[in-house]
């Protein structure tokens, strides 16, 4: 079956699978549904179960417990026919270091068969959106990290794949080319490639279409990410002092406060319920140090996704 064949909205399926590493759980039962043409995102810090997902749905590790399908085809039975159509970025890509740039890229289209009068053509696109035909004959092992990344994805995307499946690739990333790698991955889901990527950063949650909180192997929520913040059920205030750190426990100590967390140089403090004026001015004159404003904010992405931990005993 060719993946143009594939009639159903989800590309990709993941139903109540589980994995352990002996008495370590790391995923719990998750189930995810990705649509076709979706740039979907895992978010979650190290240890979320993440990377064991995408390994698993790659059929790089034995699917043990649980259920996933791609394009229709089923992990454990069609190896062969899904990493056809895959195109799989891990945590760390094996670039050759002595290569240059043209000499990875075809290397990877010939590893792939790609024939020569496609091979020519898939060069010239990868090279017009990831800037790199200037560097072409520079060694992978002289470019920067941006840089490198950009080779691997366009390594990854010499054979054109129809869903693509990627590992944290901006960590340790320069905040521009950050950028411009989440600009391709978005020039390439409108080009109707279907993305699963994962990711520490909580600021990339935004650039998907659909993100799933990962912690501990379990979702904590999942929703299109200017919609995830309605999950925070709480008042939420920005606490400016000279001593975030000093005036943590003693906010902690107030009654109906369920969080007190430092953000560079603030304090984000949510309770129950939000606070009379009285209850901030009587906060503020009992405070064991100095305290220059306390407004109530709306949560963001990262405040949602630490109260959802709190919430869940996972913290």
């Amino acid at each position: 079956m060719k993946i143009e064949d594939y009639k159903m909205d989800e590309i990709i399926t993941i139903e109540n699978f589980s994995k352990s590493y002996g008495k370590i759980q790391a995923v719990d039962k998750l189930s995810l549904k990705i649509e076709a043409g979706e740039l979907f995102g895992l978010i979650g810090p190290d240890g979320a179960g993440k990377t064991t997902t995408m390994r698993t749905l790659c059929t790089l590790l034995p699917l043990e417990e649980g259920h996933m399908q791609i394009a229709g085809l089923d992990v454990r039975r069609e190896v062969a026919p899904i990493r056809n159509l895959l195109g799989y970025m891990p945590q760390r890509f094996s670039l050759y270091p002595d290569l240059s740039v043209a000499q990875n890229l075809m290397f990877f289209a010939d590893l792939f068969g790609v024939p020569k009068p496609e091979k020519e053509k898939r060069l010239k696109q990868l090279y017009h959106f990831s800037k790199l035909e200037p560097f072409k004959d520079r060694l992978a092992k002289q470019l920067s990290g941006g840089m490198k990344q950009k080779l691997a994805l366009s390594c990854t995307l010499i054979h054109t794949p129809k869903v693509l499946i990627l590992d944290e690739p901006t960590t340790g990333v320069d905040p521009v080319s950050r950028r411009e790698f989440w600009q391709i991955l978005r020039q390439l889901r409108d080009e109707g490639v279907t993305i699963l990527v994962s990711t520490p950063y909580m600021d990339e949650a935004l650039l998907c279409n659909r993100v799933a909180f990962m912690h501990k192997g379990k979702v904590l929520a999942l929703d299109d990410p200017r919609l995830i913040t309605k999950h925070f059920r709480h008042a939420l205030y920005e606490v400016a002092t000279p001593v975030p750190q000093l005036v943590a426990p003693y906010l902690a100590k107030e009654i109906q406060c369920q969080s007190a967390q430092v953000f560079g140089d603030r304090l984000h403090v949510s309770f129950a319920v939000p606070l009379t004026n009285e209850m901030i001015t009587r906060i503020i004159k009992s405070a064991p140090y100095a305290i220059v404003d306390m407004l109530q904010i709306e949560p963001g992405i990262e405040d949602t996704f630490m109260a959802l931990m709190k919430t869940n005993n996972l913290s």
